[in-house]
């Protein structure tokens, strides 16, 4: 049993620590009949009571209910207000702080004053089935893991190319002067993986090169959804989540669609993930909520008050930011039942609630990989660690049940956190097992441009330190031990800002008038440096900005995968692929081996030559990276060269071939061809 709460769940309604209770919380409960406005039919009102062991939590029965085998059912708690931001005795109905499913089409009636449309929550959604709570979609469809990938199939960590995608597309209406706005949905990003047949508005986009499956092209084996739970933002991407244990309604109700599929249709994302060897991140906003149930349920107890000097709205000094949203309370200790052993004890209940959410998504959607967002406004790394150490016991004990080692389990999950200052007390404290490399992102955009880095003494150091991040140091200790620490990334979708455009715009907006040259040196230099790659989606193709991006628009900010079809972006594409298949297969990269065999700055020259790979091996990449304008006197001629001193040997039985190009190198010209301005070649042992 991984979480006593959840498993209530599957006999009782239950509610924990309500922070009014008299009259004590209700259970309001009916049917959803559709229509406009929407009919809640068969209402039921039904007071909860104590639980015996636990006086905090609150449970009804759902067999003395006469719910009805098969059918689906609606509901709220009715409760006391608790927000002193919203001084008023009032009774409101309220999600299910736990709800497995809500449905936004039918919402908490209207009140008065002080109370708004933000008060008016979704019913949380359950189906009654042999005797037992299920969770079900709001057409009573309920999720089918039949088939799942083993773990031992999916890629290691140090395999990894991650894809991280935004839901929030566009398409171009009438020749780049309209464009349509909509949400990619579960059900579209699935078919940029495997196409299917239901139609949608982005379904049968005529740019994809090779049919709709763009990320099977790509060769990423990685997925980053950006945040999948639920939000009350309407097809946005949910930085601001208010039902942590629900799969977005939104992305779950395709237009056209009679009733919203959010569960069914993620974990057939996911499976459909798995069955091509991807893995499935999860980004989790767990510093702040927005319109999540406790804010009236109990918002004290679960939230800090702000400006009232609640000392938990500030960590070391510095002020958390909710970003309009409520920051939860990580270190308000008191004694409470535990959601997740059934025991009582002194905890911290916004931990526990969040831990529990964590069971949720790791036990029902099978995720294999979380990003943490924003570890400064989380503002406790004792709760960072504790989910960490958490998801890795959950992911430890799938692999258990299916005969793994844990070493081996261990190697195919990952719980990573963004904190853009790169502390490195969070992997030495074993806080979490990576993090964002925001300093990858700053190095790389110098380095294209032929700048040093503002942190850095010099250009040379600023590429040393970019391709291996264990050269990156705080306070004289290294940030990063291993690769599978450190995720780096040319763009995130944190576009907003200086220097943190798409890099289209970045490069345009620097004078820079060969972009797709740049892009292919920045993607070498990402796909070949010692940490985990993510490319944010679009980069791949040289997307650029269709909206004005301001705070906090660049969380909308759409990608336009229309645009692939421009020749120059899907050679672009054709090329970064090339690049991410090699990534994910070849040995030298999968290992932290790492050394700079040629540096030559004479005569205005910047060319810098890395070798990756074991000593002795014969798996070695060598990369021949010109960060400048200098090209070799004569290059297009039959006998122009350029020598790159240190070559490694070259086994018997092996050649040498440049990846990016997919060409043999002639025993001859093994480090002596040509090299042009902005350009990298990537050369790899292989297999005569």
């Amino acid at each position: 049993m991984e979480s006593d709460l959840l498993a209530r769940k599957e006999t009782h309604f239950v509610l924990w620590r309500p922070r009014n209770d008299d009259p004590p919380p209700h259970l309001v409960i009916g049917q959803f009949r559709g229509g406009n406005p929407p009919l809640f039919e068969e209402q039921q009102r039904h007071p909860l009571s104590r639980s015996v062991q636990h006086p905090d939590l609150w449970e009804l029965p759902a067999a003395e209910l006469g719910l009805v085998e098969g059918e689906v059912y609606e509901y709220w708690y009715e409760v006391e207000n608790s927000n002193p931001d919203k001084a008023s005795e009032a009774t409101l109905l309220c999600t299910d702080p736990t709800a497995w499913t809500v449905d936004w089409r039918l919402l908490a009636p209207r009140l008065a004053p002080p109370f708004g449309e933000d008060d008016r929550d979704p019913a949380s959604v359950v189906t009654w089935q042999n005797g037992k709570l299920f969770p079900c979609d709001p057409d009573g469809e309920a999720i089918d893991w039949a088939g799942d990938t083993a773990i031992a199939a999916l890629p290691a960590n140090n395999r990894l190319v991650i894809y991280e995608l935004p839901t929030t597309w566009v398409r171009f209406e009438q020749l780049e002067t309209r464009f349509q706005l909509a949400v990619g949905t579960f059900r579209d990003v699935t078919a940029l993986i495997e196409p299917r047949t239901l139609p949608s508005p982005f379904s049968a986009i005529s740019a994809f090169p090779h049919g709709q499956r763009h990320l099977q092209h790509l060769g990423v084996n990685a997925l980053e959804l950006l945040p999948p739970a639920d939000s009350f933002v309407d097809r946005e991407w949910g930085y601001a989540t208010s039902n942590y244990f629900a799969a977005d309604h939104d992305l779950g109700f395709p237009k056209g669609h009679s009733s919203p599929t959010p569960s069914v249709d993620l974990v057939e994302l996911i499976k459909t993930c798995h069955r091509h060897r991807i893995r499935f991140f999860t980004d989790m906003v767990m510093a702040f909520s927005t319109r999540d149930p406790y804010e009236n349920i109990n918002f004290l107890d679960y939230h800090v008050q702000a400006n009232v000097g609640d000392p938990e709205e500030f960590d070391q000094g510095r002020k958390r930011d909710g970003f309009g949203g409520d920051l939860f309370k990580y270190n308000f200790w008191t004694e409470t039942y535990d959601p997740i052993s059934g025991t009582r004890d002194n905890l911290v209940p916004a931990r526990q609630l969040m831990l529990t959410h964590l069971v949720r998504w790791m036990r029902d959607f099978r995720i294999d990989g979380i990003r943490m967002d924003s570890i400064p406004n989380i503002g406790n790394w004792d709760f960072v660690k504790e989910f960490k150490d958490k998801a890795r016991e959950i992911w430890q004990a799938r692999g258990r049940e299916q005969g793994l080692a844990s070493g081996e389990a261990d190697a195919r999950f990952l719980v990573v956190g963004e904190d853009l200052a790169v502390p490195q007390e969070l992997i030495s404290q074993q806080r979490l097992d990576g993090q964002w490399n925001e300093l990858f992102k700053r190095m790389v955009r110098a380095a294209i441009l032929g700048q040093n880095d503002e942190q850095e003494p010099s250009f040379e150091w600023t590429v040393r330190k970019l391709i291996d991040c264990r050269l990156l140091q705080s306070e004289g200790n290294p940030i990063f031990t291993d690769g599978t620490q450190a995720i780096n990334y040319v763009t995130s979708h944190d576009v907003e800002g200086f220097r943190n455009e798409r890099l289209f715009n970045f490069l345009i907006n620097n004078g820079v008038g060969d972009v797709a040259r740049r892009m292919k040196l920045a993607f070498v230099c990402l796909l070949t440096a010692v940490g985990i790659p993510m490319i944010f989606a679009g980069e791949e193709f040289a997307d650029q900005h269709d909206l004005l991006i301001g705070h906090p628009d660049k969380q909308v900010d759409p990608v336009n995968f229309e645009r692939l079809g421009d020749p120059w972006r899907q050679q672009l594409a054709n090329y970064v692929a090339r690049l991410v298949k090699f990534r994910t297969s070849y040995d030298a990269l999968a290992v932290n081996d790492t050394k700079f065999i040629h540096v030559d700055f004479n005569e205005a020259k910047r060319v810098l030559c890395w070798q990756r790979g074991q000593p002795g091996s014969d798996r070695q990449v060598v990369v021949v990276a010109n960060l400048s304008d200098f090209m070799t006197p004569h290059a297009s001629s039959g006998n122009a060269e350029y020598r790159v001193t240190n070559w490694p040997e070259t086994p018997r039985g092996t050649k040498w071939r440049e990846i990016t190009q997919e060409r043999d190198i002639p025993t001859e010209w093994v480090a002596r061809e040509p090299i042009f301005p902005w350009e990298a070649k990537v050369y790899a042992l292989v297999n005569e």
